[in-house]
């Protein structure tokens, strides 16, 4: 008996696990940009992402942040903790790039002063539209006091990964994490990280490895996930 699909998306499905409280993240070879309009297949994407997502997920999880992330099953698979998801994205930024860039004129690579936290709403048919604090709690999506813990677990966990990434040879530019309410109410952190999800330059080189690779055609986007997996187990001693 196959198990119940929850969610089946451009670079993952989810089921329903053997647990009431379990699920099952299976990774595809499949990436997606710009809202699905472009895609494609790349060799090995689910096992390097599965691969990455475990071992950082199990960093934080030793650290002492909340996540889902339980174990890894197989090349592909993560047994994860069920969540109630809020459909806000939090995006971290370290250094101004990407959609921040093309919005506020701002030449990519500058090191703002301060992190820069943003807010969407996770409506695809909105575009995931930027919002803030008042506007999230308006909707109902969370409160205040939810906000200041998922800033606090969001400052926290780039710094760690801005650690740890650093041991790799990997400056951290932004990523993005959304969070969901476990069976007790509090919060946990429940989204993958991997280059699908992060903007990762080579602190030396300055060369991108990320998604941005495929979105902006620069070639070797299964060539740099791999490296990125490599380098971290090498540091995670995995």
């Amino acid at each position: 008996m196959e198990s119940q699909i929850l969610y089946n998306g451009s670079s993952k499905v989810v089921y329903k696990g053997e647990g009431d409280e379990d699920i099952v993240i299976r990774f595809k070879d499949y990436i997606a940009a710009f809202y699905n309009i472009k895609g494609a297949r790349i060799e090995n994407k689910a096992k390097m992402n599965c691969s990455i997502s475990s071992m950082v997920l199990g960093y934080l999880n030793e650290c002492g942040i909340a996540t889902h992330f339980v174990k890894r099953l197989s090349d592909s698979d993560q047994q994860c903790r069920l969540v109630k998801h809020i459909p806000i994205e939090v995006i971290v930024r370290n250094v101004i790039a990407g959609s921040m860039a093309k919005r506020l004129g701002i030449e990519e690579g500058i090191v703002p002063a301060n992190t820069v936290f943003d807010l969407c709403l996770r409506d695809t048919e909105l575009g995931d539209p930027l919002i803030n604090d008042h506007h999230a709690v308006a909707l109902g999506l969370v409160s205040y006091e939810e906000l200041d813990v998922i800033y606090e677990v969001s400052t926290r966990v780039n710094t760690l990964l801005m650690e740890l990434y650093a041991k790799a040879g990997i400056r951290l530019v932004d990523f993005k994490i959304e969070f969901g309410r476990a069976a007790d109410g509090s919060l946990v952190l429940a989204d993958e990280l991997t280059p699908d999800t992060c903007r990762l330059w080579d602190a030396t080189t300055g060369e991108r490895m990320d998604k941005d690779r495929f979105r902006r055609d620069l070639g070797r986007v299964g060539e740099v996930y791999q490296e990125v997996a490599d380098r971290l187990a090498n540091v995670l001693n995995k």
